[in-house]
């Protein structure tokens, strides 16, 4: 009998302890918690990640939107230094040596849609005043028609002529007149 109690107070001791471990460790909520716990810190990893990947992302796009920028730029900067073609006497015939210089005007043009340009003709002083007009238009129209060719839009075209009114180089010398029969493309 002595065994007999002996062994019932070992296995309800048994018993008691093991419930005692059950009841030590968390329960399902406090473990359901954790796991609610565990899964929003992820989640704001996450969405730290995310950001921070947009952030870079942007930056980028923002740092090649603007080296874009600073190459039309310096393209168009380049352009405006070398806006000027020079003519034969009483012609409007665009010269051989000329074209490169229209092409890369043509094809910035191209590339930059939002960009418009006026070309201005200019004749030298020789010559009545009505026909310098006219010659002055035929050249810039010369150039526009070298660029329409080119695929530059009509819309970011526009004429003006000064006929012999603004001079480039001042005075009665073949210099000056070759300087003054010319076509400048202005960019607005």
């Amino acid at each position: 009998m002595q065994t007999n109690k002996l062994m019932r107070t070992l296995v309800l001791g048994l018993s008691v302890a093991t419930l005692a471990a059950c009841q030590s460790g968390p329960s399902e909520a406090e473990l359901e918690a954790e796991r609610n716990r565990v899964a929003q810190e992820q989640a704001a990893a996450e969405e730290q990640a995310r950001i921070a990947e947009q952030k870079r992302v942007e930056a980028e796009a923002a740092k090649r939107r603007q080296e874009l920028e600073d190459a039309k730029n310096a393209e168009l900067d380049a352009l405006k230094n070398l806006n000027t073609v020079l003519f034969d006497f009483d012609r409007a015939t665009v010269k051989a040596e000329f074209t490169d210089v229209l092409k890369r005007h043509a094809d910035f043009l191209i590339a930059n849609r939002d960009q418009n340009v006026v070309i201005n003709g200019h004749t030298d002083s020789r010559g009545t005043p009505e026909y310098n007009i006219a010659l002055g238009e035929r050249r810039a129209k010369a150039v526009e028609t070298y660029f329409l060719n080119a695929g530059v839009r009509g819309s970011q075209i526009s004429v003006v002529s000064y006929g012999e009114e603004d001079p480039a180089v001042m005075g009665a010398t073949e210099y000056a007149f070759a300087q003054n029969r010319r076509a400048v493309v202005v960019y607005q």
